[in-house]
């Protein structure tokens, strides 16, 4: 019943969308392009399709090749303009994905701007680490910059064919936009997925000529310490176990924990959740409870830079604590061919910005 009274929210929200892709589209708003490889990673829908272990991915296979930085807006950080992400940062100064990233590749530049043109000609103004390649997180609806690839992002459990637009459903801008995109990722897919299946999806996304469709799925890892970052080593726990999250759509990681852990207890918070002292109060109580079955408690890895930030957590809360680590594996040795397609136009645009350099130079 109250969907019918988001409906008319929707067709406004919708029109106002329409009209400003239309002013992108047709050049009466101008798109920044970079001369050096730009790669976007986003979605149509709000959360939950797994843009930072696909961030990751990008990051952990460009940085053998070339000199790579990302950019992200830094989410619910509490700190405006440019800043670059430190392995010592907070994540209510930079937002927990760039800490997350930062501290998985502290070796890689991490940046955080909402103005990402300004974020990516500040990156280039740094003439001693000047990036080869920059990698935009969340970035499918930010269309001041134009990308060299537009990488969309689909969660396999909640197509887009059967979505509505804000308010009423989960999209921020209508499918038929998933024209911009160059690779179509399907994300959190079970393991094997039957060839008719496939063949329905194919249809269903209707590639064009320019676009290429991959499907990913998750890969979980062993918990690790959230709070005794000198060890990094993964357990594989046997104890009970209490889930905490703040994450967009977590039934999947909750399905897993489930089927893995002996899980007594959930305390479930919104995505990217900033834990205040009530939150705190509330962990502690449920962890006294069980304390009799010396119980665990398992987070996400987002969570777990989130959690750092808060000092009056008690010790013997905070020695209980681990997240769990997350990746991507492409499922059919697609992997191989994805990675060809990102490499391939990374390595040409640099060639082609190295050799206007050396133009320019011998010019002047």
């Amino acid at each position: 019943m109250l969907k019918i009274f988001l409906y008319p929210f929707a067709w406004i929200y919708g029109l106002v969308v329409y009209i400003r892709n239309s002013l992108y589209d047709y050049k009466f708003l101008k798109s920044t392009e970079f001369e050096i490889p730009v790669i976007s990673i986003g979605n149509i829908t709000v959360g939950g399709t797994g843009k930072t272990p696909h961030t990751e991915y990008l990051v952990e296979l460009l940085k053998k090749h070339v000199k790579v930085a990302t950019l992200s807006r830094g989410y619910k950080r509490k700190t405006k303009g440019f800043r670059l992400v430190e392995t010592s940062s907070k994540a209510w100064e930079v937002g927990d994905e760039p800490l997350q990233i930062k501290k998985k590749f502290p070796e890689v530049t991490v940046s955080v701007d909402g103005n990402r043109v300004r974020g990516i000609n500040q990156l280039l103004k740094d003439e001693t680490n000047s990036p080869d390649a920059v990698l935009l997180d969340d970035a499918f609806q930010h269309r001041k910059v134009s990308p060299g690839i537009n990488i969309l992002l689909i969660d396999y459990n909640r197509p887009i064919d059967k979505d509505e637009l804000l308010p009423v459903g989960r999209l921020r801008e209508r499918k038929y936009q998933r024209r911009r995109a160059n690779v179509i990722i399907y994300t959190k897919c079970p393991d094997e997925i039957t060839p008719i299946t496939r063949r329905i999806i194919m249809k269903d996304v209707n590639l064009r000529p320019y676009q290429s469709l991959y499907f990913t799925t998750m890969v979980y890892g062993n918990p690790v310490p959230v709070f005794d970052e000198r060890t990094g080593e993964e357990e594989d726990l046997k104890q009970p176990v209490i889930v905490l999250s703040g994450i967009a759509n977590p039934q999947l990681w909750q399905s897993y924990l489930a089927g893995r852990y002996a899980v007594i207890d959930e305390l479930i918070f919104g995505d990217h959740h900033h834990f205040k002292a009530k939150d705190l109060k509330l962990i502690e109580a449920r962890f006294v409870r069980y304390k009799d079955q010396n119980p665990v408690i398992i987070t996400t890895e987002k969570d777990a830079m989130r959690l750092r930030d808060e000092e009056s957590i008690p010790e013997f809360i905070r020695s209980q604590m681990y997240y769990i680590p997350l990746k991507i594996k492409f499922l059919d040795h697609e992997g191989k061919s994805f990675d060809k397609t990102i490499v391939g136009y990374v390595k040409d645009n640099r060639s082609n910005r190295e050799l206007y350099k050396r133009t320019n130079t011998r010019r002047r």
